[in-house]
């Protein structure tokens, strides 16, 4: 595995600068990455004592932080996904210190770097900047000598009351903005990036089982990004995982030529993981959709069958709920309403933080047609939530017209519209990885709609 660095922090410290100007002035250049350096030195280090050439440089390290950090291009200043959402909470200081404590909690090795704090407190280690980096590549993660970067990384991290005294963390705030629950996150940091992947895809889905072993695989590559060795899967991943007494196997060789193993997660998973992780997340929820999300998948698609209307309404929202984060979407909010939809209500809202930021904006619809009326005010609807896709949930099928207006939409909109129909609801509750399929199904649609002619 290539080594995994600290971000890049000199120059970038919060005693520094301040991260709504910097925003402000990649906004404002984008392209122009010198203009961009030029009023930076002009904003923070014409006035010091040094050289013109040493300000340029210091204003280049400032430049190389943004990158370093994900929140401005490789190439220029143009700011990224994360960068954007950063940029529109500028105004709001309270916001973007936890928007971006968030972020590098979740993405800049923020949490290995914390948990190693509380594992060498918990030592009774002295904690030094030679004694944490030592520590710190025990953990995988490599910072450089005589660096700023664990000291600027603390310090951004202590604007949003991670840290409160030094080296001191406050744990609380740290498991609410990574959001993992402790009992989690330590099991987890038993286990390698591929066995946490795993274990993190398979809890998601709920856990039960027996599920196909290459079915949770494909589900954890697809919403952590992680590349498995496929041959060494069942040495380097199942069995560990089974000897841990989280998962049981079936080797499943039966019949001619070697099939997948079957997994099936235990109580163990369910209550080191799962349990925790929907307490979690129902406390997040509207009161009365909590039961539902304490069910598993096919629970909750026999609820959709209930006589009671009010039953069938809120199951649909906790199976979408369900679906959303097996893929690892990040919850925002339940039947939105307000200021920021024109008044209208939306069923779900979903963010993601990987590789760039997007907005998912899911309906749930328990009828036995979608209609092109019904994807219009969805649609309608993106332009006060900014979202990137639409996610349209429904017991019966996508009708002609709305489907055929969806594909008008993709091909001349930047938007994407993914549609769960009842027989994909059906599949999903026998074989609950199998959301993969349904959402790549839907994005090469939606890839075929945008192809760009050359």
């Amino acid at each position: 595995m290539p080594p995994q660095w600290l971000p890049f922090g000199s120059e970038f410290s919060p005693k520094q600068i301040k991260l709504p100007i910097l925003l402000e002035l990649a906004e404002a250049h984008g392209a122009d990455w010198r203009g961009f350096e030029v009023a930076v030195r002009l904003c923070y280090f014409a006035d010091r004592d040094t050289t013109e050439d040493n300000s340029r440089k210091l204003a280049n390290n400032t430049k190389l932080a943004l990158r370093s950090y994900g929140l401005v291009g490789e190439d220029d200043v143009t700011l990224t996904g994360i960068g954007r959402s950063l940029y529109d909470l500028r105004n709001d200081p309270e916001q973007l210190a936890e928007a971006f404590a968030r972020h590098i909690l979740r993405e800049c090795h923020g949490a290995a770097f914390v948990q190693c704090i509380l594992d060498m407190q918990a030592a009774g280690e002295r904690i030094t900047l030679v004694s944490l980096r030592s520590r710190l590549e025990e953990y995988g993660i490599t910072v450089s000598r005589g660096s700023k970067n664990m000291s600027t990384l603390r310090l951004w991290l202590e604007k949003a009351g991670v840290f409160v005294n030094g080296y001191q963390v406050d744990q609380g705030r740290f498991y609410e903005l990574l959001g993992v629950t402790p009992e989690e996150l330590d099991v987890l940091a038993t286990f390698t990036p591929e066995q946490r992947s795993y274990l993190k895809a398979l809890a998601n889905i709920g856990g039960g089982g027996p599920h196909s072993s290459s079915d949770i695989e494909k589900l954890a590559t697809t919403t952590y990004g992680t590349e498995f060795n496929e041959k060494g899967l069942p040495r380097q991943v199942l069995r560990p995982l089974e000897q841990a007494g989280y998962i049981l196997l079936d080797r499943g060789t039966a019949g001619r030529g070697a099939k997948p193993y079957r997994v099936t997660a235990t109580q163990k998973l369910d209550n080191d993981v799962i349990t925790p992780l929907f307490n979690q997340l129902a406390k997040q929820a509207m009161s009365d959709l909590r039961p539902m999300l304490r069910k598993r998948i096919s629970e909750i698609r026999n609820d959709l069958k209930s006589a009671d209307q009010h039953v069938r309404g809120l199951a649909l929202e906790a199976l979408a709920f369900k679906l959303m984060h097996s893929v690892g979407l990040i919850y925002v909010g339940t039947r939105l309403r307000g200021r920021d939809t024109g008044g209208a209500e939306v069923d779900l809202i979903f963010d993601s933080d990987r590789l760039v930021f997007s907005r998912w904006q899911v309906q749930c619809k328990n009828a036995r047609n979608v209609h092109l009326d019904d994807v219009a005010k969805e649609v309608g609807l993106t332009h006060f939530l900014k979202s990137n896709a639409v996610v349209i949930v429904t017991t019966g099928r996508v009708g002609t017209g709305a489907r055929d207006y969806a594909n008008a939409i993709m091909q001349n909109m930047n938007l994407c519209i993914v549609m769960i129909e009842g027989r994909d609801l059906d599949m999903i509750a026998r074989r609950p990885p199998a959301i993969v399929d349904v959402l790549h199904r839907e994005a090469k649609r939606a890839m075929q709609l945008k192809v760009l002619e050359l």
